[in-house]
């Protein structure tokens, strides 16, 4: 259910050139920025001590010709001068390690090496604080790009273990591979962490993947929770009017579901016809089926809801149930002719019968017969009441004898016979 939805908000993008903030990358000396706020003073003041390397001369020298060729969007030829590189001291090959793996990143063509380079260039702990968390979370995102989420995991917490930072885009990825490893349990702490790390700044994704992993947990109420916070939070957003009362549907709270799906029609959320047909049958559980035929037949009379036959099946048994006979035939009778089924014909009789318009009863009934109803003898007792009302006497009677040879309304059909006989005579019709 929400699995397209997970991954439609959630999915790492492709990691692009505008994901290379050049000066992170050459500028080895940049200062450790200030995160005490974030993880306690003592770490962060250990951070900000790191000892601060620099690459040496003739590594250096190559190093700027990279940085020239890629200055001129020539990567692949940035990249050929770094690979060339042959370095000898620790610090200078983490560095160049690292700077190979951005540059395969930022080609996009090859994932592995980018992941390899970076283990490289973070294994003997001699980058400079930034380039070493930069490093950090690069890697994670590449493993995530990779399907892996153990991987991923283990870097972006090595990643918030260094820095001393709580990000809440971090928080979304560990949530994320945590439910890409189907550990659903393990996915809201770090949803609530990504919820509280934005703070006023809210996103809706920590959101999605609570309620994804509450609904694969079979955790229905908690989504609940989560949903109606949601909906306060991003009104705006149309799919939460319509996932919110299917929760609520889950959870057996039918009153809410009507509700809270009456108010997003109101508000013009609903643009599909399986929220339309959703609504309207809501309605009809709900005691309120005028509402459902009036919903629907506006809707389909737009062409927003199929004229089909299934559609108007439902239409006329919701203007049946609200009393509105005279509707409920004519949508019979359109059924009728769709399907050209007798049942449907009898249907559309009967009520006609019940609204009174004799004439068109005797029609649709006698189409009933036609096509083989079963029960006919019922049928021609209502054909023969028909024709007694609208004083045909004659032809009520020779209905009633037909209806007489139907072991099932025989007695009823001699009742009637009598009293047709009994009324021609007293009106002094001829039968």
């Amino acid at each position: 259910m929400f699995n397209k939805l997970v991954f439609k908000n959630l999915k790492l993008k492709k990691l692009s050139t505008s994901l290379v903030i050049v000066a992170s990358l050459l500028v080895a000396q940049a200062p450790f920025a200030n995160y005490a706020e974030a993880a306690g003073a003592e770490k962060v003041e250990k951070k900000k001590k790191r000892k601060t390397h620099l690459v040496g001369p003739r590594v250096g020298k190559k190093v700027q010709k990279a940085f020239e060729a890629y200055s001129e969007d020539n990567v692949k030829d940035a990249l050929v001068i770094l690979l060339d590189i042959s370095a000898s001291k620790s610090y200078d090959k983490a560095y160049v390690a690292r700077m190979i793996a951005v540059m395969y990143a930022t080609l996009g063509d090859n994932e592995q090496k980018t992941i390899d380079y970076l283990k490289l260039a973070i294994e003997p702990d001699l980058l400079n604080a930034l380039d070493h968390s930069e490093s950090l979370k690069l890697l994670g995102d590449m493993q995530m790009q990779t399907k892996d989420y153990k991987g991923a995991l283990t870097s972006y917490y090595a990643w918030m273990d260094f820095t001393g930072k709580e990000d809440g885009q971090t928080y979304i990825k560990i949530a994320n591979a945590y439910y890409s490893l189907q550990q659903l349990d393990k996915v809201i702490e770090p949803a609530d962490k990504a919820i509280a790390a934005f703070g006023d700044k809210h996103n809706q994704n920590p959101y999605i993947l609570k309620i994804t992993a509450f609904y694969e947990l079979k955790k229905y109420k908690e989504a609940v929770n989560v949903l109606e916070t949601v909906i306060q939070l991003f009104p705006e957003n149309k799919q939460w009017w319509t996932q919110l009362p299917m929760f609520y549907l889950l959870i057996e709270d039918y009153d809410k579901a009507v509700q809270t799906l009456d108010l997003a029609y109101k508000l013009g959320h609903l643009n599909k016809e399986g929220q339309i047909k959703t609504l309207a049958s809501l309605y009809s559980q709900s005691e309120t089926p005028f509402k459902a035929a009036k919903l629907l037949e506006k809707h389909i009379a737009s062409g927003q809801v199929k004229r089909d036959d299934t559609n108007i099946a439902t239409l006329a048994n919701a203007w049946h149930s609200a009393q509105h006979i005279d509707k409920a035939a004519s949508y019979y009778g359109e059924l009728a002719k769709m399907t050209n089924k007798a049942k449907h014909y009898r249907k559309e009789g009967m009520l006609l019968k019940q609204d009174e318009q004799f004439a068109k009863a005797i029609v649709a009934l006698k189409k009933a017969i036609e096509l083989d109803i079963s029960n006919q003898g019922r049928i021609h007792m209502s054909i023969a009441e028909s024709y007694f009302y609208l004083e045909k006497y004659k032809q009520a009677y020779a209905a009633i004898q037909k209806a007489m040879k139907y072991p099932g309304t025989r007695k009823s059909a001699k009742s009637w016979k009598n009293f047709i006989v009994d009324t021609a005579k007293r009106k002094k019709v001829s039968i």
